[in-house]
């Protein structure tokens, strides 16, 4: 009885052990053959977690039982803190040459370990690869990390691949003969150059316009782009293959902290740009208090007092809000016919989608390919183009703005500088003009003033009223601006004085005769709607430089030469 037991318990664990391993094995082997270009191995793995991320290949050897399908979408992981062990059996044609590019196309990935196994298990390859892996110990210079794998043909192998990362476990691996792997990564790197191309001239013109315009909206955008050009840097692996290689703190922060450089941008941007007397009074400091949290997240990364599953959940909570709280004030201007609303509602549809889609992909609930992997960048991109739209629109409403205030500001100066009855200088205008042309004077020319007084304007407004002297200052004034050249300026004192400033004269001889024209301008009458009205007129005049050059002292002695004629009989030219 007791061997009977004992034979019975012996087969239940043999048919435990073989329940267990037909589990492992129910995936079938990768077929590798010279035909394909490229073989996505995801389909063929097992997987492991190692909490203790500690275990050797002989430890995980050993739970070789435990490994199971993996339960999160194609191709990721999704955020964990464990090590993860993924076992691939593979089996070679025998018209193969053997010659495989394994490829893991997630450049953020901390550590990989390759190992190539035989049918007998021994390992003929065992390869390090990973952000933390110094440039000279990689395996191939490439943008992703990738190792060229000699396989032996006609046999069956296993590759035995543990991954350990801060950040999220996306591990799209393939194996490619080596044209194929070549052209892919070629197609990357000229997309990678295109869409970051577009991204540094934007934040060159963004910066150029902000050292010329100081608008603060140019520096808002170019932080904005800037944010998200860095992360595309970071997580395609350009950066660690050009610009920081082997500069490990940058591969490990700068992905975080260019996310929240990204997301501080675009809460300044969307407060700056949807700013009004029609936003709650709480919009701009809510934004702006955004904007502070994330820079205190980033220094509080940067400096290691959280890690980046922190960050990740900011960015994925927080990060949102700009599109969020600037929701109502798009739609709003959207129904107003602003243009400016539309393009944000497309720019934060795209912005919310391709953001939604890379974290379900972190999550490990969306499958990792090349549109989910892209999908931030592209959205990126297309947001920095109708940001840019927008930053246009609103320089514009700027521009306008301030033309129509200078405009306001020029026609307010000239209404106080204008006589309102015959539109000459009134006596203001007249001020500002002789100082700025007493000092611009030219030497060897010489200006003039002419006070000019009517010899009779009384009488007309005393026999046909007012109304008829009115006309009749207008027409003198029409008179006065048809007799004098186009540089000269007639403005008019009050009354029926008159002064006319002419520059550039020759001579004292010149300004003599210029000076008698205007006498004489006054010998024929002046027809008023079927009146006929004669008035003189007595001269003054003073020049600069002989006489002075202060436009005050200038302008009294004109009058008192003025004066003096009329002391002398009137309608005469005079200069004291």
């Amino acid at each position: 009885m007791r061997r009977v037991l004992e034979r019975w318990r012996a087969g239940f664990l043999l048919l435990v052990l073989s329940l267990l391993s037909m589990g492992v094995q129910a995936l079938s082997p990768l077929a590798l053959n010279d035909d394909e270009g490229a073989v996505q191995v995801w389909p063929a793995v097992t997987v492991l977690m190692d909490p203790s991320r500690s275990w050797s290949l002989d430890e995980a050897r050993q739970r070789v039982g435990e490994f199971a399908a993996p339960t999160t979408a194609f191709a990721t992981l999704g955020q964990r803190r464990d090590a993860v062990w993924m076992r691939v059996p593979v089996q070679v044609a025998s018209q193969s040459d053997g010659r495989w590019v394994f490829d893991v196309d997630y450049a953020v990935l901390n550590r990989i370990d390759v190992y190539l196994l035989s049918s007998r298990g021994e390992v003929l390859r065992h390869v390090r690869m990973g952000n933390t892996v110094l440039a000279a110990e990689r395996p191939m210079p490439s943008r992703s990390h990738a190792v060229e794998l000699d396989f032996r043909p006609g046999e069956a192998h296993e590759l035995w691949v543990r991954v350990e990362s801060l950040g999220a476990l996306i591990v799209p691996m393939t194996l490619n003969k080596e044209p194929a792997f070549l052209s892919r990564a070629l197609r990357e790197q000229m997309l990678q150059g295109l869409l970051l191309g577009v991204g540094v001239c934007l934040i060159a013109y963004s910066l150029a316009q902000w050292l010329t315009l100081r608008e603060a909206l140019l520096l808002k955008y170019a932080v904005l782009i800037g944010g998200g050009v860095m992360f595309s840097v970071v997580q395609f692996g350009i950066g660690a293959q050009y610009f920081w290689t082997d500069v490990f703190w940058f591969d490990m922060h700068l992905a975080g902290i260019s996310a929240l450089m990204a997301s501080t941008g675009t809460f300044l941007f969307v407060e700056e740009v949807l700013r009004g007397p029609e936003r709650h009074r709480w919009f701009s400091p809510v934004m702006k208090a955004g904007a502070a949290f994330l820079v205190a997240v980033a220094w509080a990364y940067g400096v290691g007092w959280i890690d980046l599953h922190v960050v990740s959940k900011v960015i994925g909570t927080v990060g949102l809000m700009p599109g969020l709280m600037g929701l109502p004030g798009a739609v709003q201007r959207a129904r107003q016919g602003d243009s400016v609303g539309w393009y944000f509602l497309v720019a934060w549809l795209g912005y919310f989608v391709s953001t939604t889609i890379m974290v379900l992909v972190i999550r490990g609930v969306v499958p990792a390919n090349f549109w989910t992997q892209h999908s931030f960048q592209l959205g990126a991109t297309l947001d920095m183009l109708l940001f840019l739209r927008v930053l246009a629109l609103r320089l514009h409403a700027v521009h306008e703005q301030a033309l129509r205030v200078a405009h306001e500001r020029d026609h307010a100066l000239s209404v106080a500088a204008t006589d309102a009855l015959t539109g000459l200088l009134n006596r203001r205008g007249l001020q500002a003009a002789l100082n700025e042309a007493l000092p611009a004077g030219k030497p060897g020319q010489i200006t003039a003033v002419y006070l000019i007084d009517l010899d009779g304007f009384k009488p007309v407004n005393d026999e046909f009223g007012h109304e008829v002297g009115d006309r009749l200052l207008v027409a003198v004034s029409d008179r006065l601006r048809a007799l004098l050249r186009q540089a000269d300026l007639v403005a008019r004192l009050g009354g029926d004085e008159f002064v006319v400033l002419a520059q550039g004269l020759s001579n004292e001889a010149h300004a003599q005769r210029l000076g008698e024209e205007l006498l004489a301008a006054f010998q024929e009458p002046f027809p008023l709607d079927g009146l006929i009205v004669r008035v003189g007129a007595t001269v003054g005049y003073a020049l600069s430089p002989m006489d002075g050059s202060d436009p005050h002292h200038l302008l009294q002695r004109a009058d008192a030469a003025m004066y003096e004629g009329k002391r002398r009989g009137k309608r005469r030219l005079t200069r004291l």
